[in-house]
């Protein structure tokens, strides 16, 4: 059930991913900025370690999964963002996923929405794919756009992917906060290696600005992701997940103020859709 706490935890969830997101469209080389805001965040994992419960062994094999699933996602998000605006790409991404994750919690879960909750997640989605859409038409359908949807879809499948493994896992691990902080520890130091192979030592070279852009952007994506755990071992995942995408109203006044990415009628229809779909679900539940 999506108590209020939960509903409350989420939403703050969101506001989070929003950030953290930002920072790294933000920031210059985003392979870069995303392999040192989760070194950054597999550091604050490490320091919070010590004081969080251990997870029970029979959630080690998601545990793998997840942090995999993770890593994979770390990629395909910045690759999205080097071909896309984030008004488009974060959109795509996010908005894909809900639907997703509500057919795996059902497949894996027994979760069955009622009415209210379903069609909620079903307008908040559109809402969340109609700002994507208006953004695509506005790229008249170029190469570079059609690169930008391929890559957000692949990254929307990877969140869907990850957000049903952590919520089984989480419920089985008997500590979803030290599950969480173990995902964010491995996959952090998974990412860094990968990048450290690829681009060799001089990818970790930024200047102070991009080091500050990503350890903030690391704090907020822990913070995001620890209470979206949190949330999913408590609540429907599909529910979950779908509020989490209110996360997208966030990105769309800062891709508008800060990126100066243009903002029409359409955003503002879409943006009512994602609002009634969050009220929609709170009222479902």
């Amino acid at each position: 059930m999506l108590t209020n706490d939960v509903f409350l935890i989420v939403l703050l969830s969101a506001a989070l991913n929003a950030g953290w997101n930002s920072a790294i469209k933000i920031g210059g080389d985003r392979i870069t900025a995303m392999a040192i805001t989760t070194l950054i965040g597999s550091a604050l994992s490490l320091l919070v370690l010590p004081w969080v419960a251990w997870p029970g062994p029979e959630s080690w094999l998601l545990l793998g999964a997840s942090i995999a699933i993770h890593t994979a996602y770390h990629f395909a998000l910045p690759l999205a963002y080097n071909h896309g605006d984030l008004g488009q790409v974060y959109p795509i991404a996010r908005g894909s996923a809900p639907v997703m994750v509500m057919l795996g919690g059902a497949l894996f879960a027994g979760e069955s929405p009622g009415p209210g909750a379903l069609a909620g997640v079903l307008c908040l989605c559109a809402g969340v794919l109609s700002l994507a859409l208006l953004k695509a038409s506005a790229g008249n359908g170029n190469s570079s756009s059609r690169k930008a949807v391929g890559y957000a879809l692949l990254t929307g499948a990877l969140i869907a992917a990850y957000t049903v493994v952590d919520a089984l896992g989480a419920r089985q691990s008997g500590s979803a906060i030290g599950f969480a902080v173990l995902i964010t520890l491995g996959d952090g130091i998974a990412t860094a290696l990968i990048v450290l192979g690829w681009k060799g030592r001089r990818a970790f070279a930024v200047d102070r600005r991009a080091l500050w852009l990503c350890a903030a952007a690391g704090t907020m994506q822990m913070g995001a992701y620890w209470t979206a755990v949190w949330a999913l071992a408590r609540a429907p995942m599909g529910q979950v997940s779908a509020l989490r995408e209110t996360s997208v109203l966030l990105v769309a006044l800062v891709s508008a103020w800060l990126l100066k990415e243009r903002v029409g009628p359409g955003r503002i229809v879409a943006a009512g859709l994602v609002f009634a779909g969050i009220v929609g679900i709170r009222l479902g539940s």
